[in-house]
């Protein structure tokens, strides 16, 4: 980059996420981590979002982060030929309205020297910052094992993998992936708008700066070191682990920190399945019923359907009266968005049963909870042999995909009590939240990470 007088004297960074919380969270906290170090940062916000949780958080964050600029970016409406998932829909509807971005950004003032891109947007963004003569860095908001299989992912066409019996992924360098891990869908590339578009955004990443990771060396060291040693796949970007990325501090949803405030320590088991997940109402009973059988005091939120704004279903009409009424001095059931990051870090919490969204996973070890993982759909699975694999947790693989079977109560009581009690457990995962917080802190792995990268979009550092 040429030397002239607009140029900014600390960089101008724009982040895009992609639609649903999981997506939208690491984009918010890196916007505010990047603030800290004063560097100029523009969240694009695709309008409109899709869920109210969306919507409050990204009002909140503006409202405690003013020096950040919000560029609201209008998405064309989409009618997707097959609508099962709202939230790939409104990617595709982002991905294809995208033409429209370039002159929005183009202008901005000061003028910007790097974006930050959803990797869902990655083949549509990287000509746009082409044409600004800017880098494109990923933000991927998974961990880097699942980064493993998307690298690989555009070879799964190839015979001798689609046409095998065996009932596993080879990865280069690393352990294979058992094909029970991977979402259906994927197991099927080309064969939906999907899978044809993400193949396409992985393909891209050759072309960008790197990819930044909401990970740590110490929790997926082995894949990290892959991955930049060229063993997974040569010629691909640099691998950045920035995490655990630190909570952004917002005051959000429904509040039962009073009601945790009168627990004993590593007490009260967490139980949440995240912004996207349901469970049909017969699973829901029996998840209620393991808890009363565990013995153990319980915070759940739930959700009954996968857009908040269509869950219109009240306590009374997913769960029995008698659950509600047995458990009243116990547990507490809330629907509606909740403070996470102020849930796992309550002293009061010992335990966290979760879906193995990636988020979930980092706060979990951030703050050393123990976690009972019950991967539901998605990138979940893999997740989930991740923190069984650093000692953050356990996974009954026999559980399945969400839906696909009926997990008594038996079963769930009986793995609630392991992660409440197991006091070796309790210990690893106390390890890797200690790990966790050495990556972030001043002059830890992560941080050095991070401000490296900012060093490199100085401008003057790029003349």
């Amino acid at each position: 980059m040429s030397s002239n007088s607009s140029q900014p004297l600390q960089p101008h960074i724009a982040l895009f996420p992609t639609a649903g919380m999981g997506h939208l969270t690491p984009f918010l906290r890196v916007a505010a981590m990047l603030a800290s170090y004063n560097v100029t940062v523009t969240l694009i916000t695709p309008q409109p979002t899709l869920s109210a949780a969306e919507s409050d958080t990204i009002a909140s964050f503006f409202a405690i982060h003013p020096q950040i600029n919000r560029l609201d970016f209008h998405i064309i409406p989409y009618n997707s030929p097959t609508p099962d998932d709202p939230f790939f829909s409104h990617w595709e509807a982002t991905n294809r309205s995208l033409h429209l971005l370039h002159p929005l950004i183009s202008s901005l003032s000061p003028p910007l020297t790097a974006i930050f891109s959803d990797f869902a947007l990655a083949t549509n963004m990287i000509p746009i910052a082409d044409r600004l003569q800017i880098p494109t860095f990923i933000l991927f908001t998974t961990s880097a094992r699942f980064l493993s299989l998307m690298a690989y992912y555009p070879f799964l066409t190839s015979p001798e993998i689609s046409n095998a019996d065996a009932n596993h992924i080879p990865i280069p360098g690393l352990a294979n992936i058992q094909k029970s891990s991977i979402p259906p869908p994927l197991l099927h590339p080309g064969k939906s708008l999907f899978t044809s578009t993400l193949a396409s955004n992985i393909l891209s990443f050759s072309k960008v700066e790197g990819i930044l990771l909401n990970s740590f060396e110490y929790f997926e060291s082995e894949t990290i070191t892959a991955f930049n040693n060229g063993q997974v796949q040569s010629g691909f970007p640099p691998i950045l682990p920035i995490g655990p990325i630190a909570p952004t501090g917002l005051v959000q949803g429904d509040h039962p920190l009073p009601w945790l405030n009168e627990q004993p320590a590593k007490s009260v088991v967490y139980i949440s399945f995240g912004s996207r997940t349901s469970m049909s109402k017969d699973q829901i009973r029996a998840l209620g019923d393991g808890l009363d059988r565990s013995g153990h005091r319980f915070l759940w939120v739930l959700k009954g359907n996968k857009v908040d704004k269509e869950d219109k279903e009240g306590l009374e009409e997913l769960l029995s009266e008698s659950f509600l009424e047995r458990t009243k001095n116990k547990g507490i059931v809330v629907k509606g968005w909740v403070s996470q990051e102020d849930i796992l870090q309550h002293p009061a919490v010992g335990g966290f049963v979760s879906h193995c969204g990636w988020n979930s996973v980092m706060e979990a070890a951030l703050h050393g909870v123990p976690v009972l993982a019950w991967p539901l759909h998605g990138d979940q699975r893999i997740n989930a042999e991740v923190v069984e694999k650093s000692g953050l947790g356990l996974w009954e693989r026999q559980w399945g995909w969400g839906g696909e079977k009926l997990i008594n109560e038996q079963e769930i009581g009986e793995k609630i009590k392991v992660i409440m009690e197991d006091e070796i457990l309790r210990a690893k995962a106390f390890n890797v939240g200690k790990e966790a917080r050495k990556a972030v802190e001043k002059n830890g792995g992560s941080e050095k990470v991070l401000a490296r990268v900012i060093n490199s979009l100085n401008p003057t550092e790029r003349e």
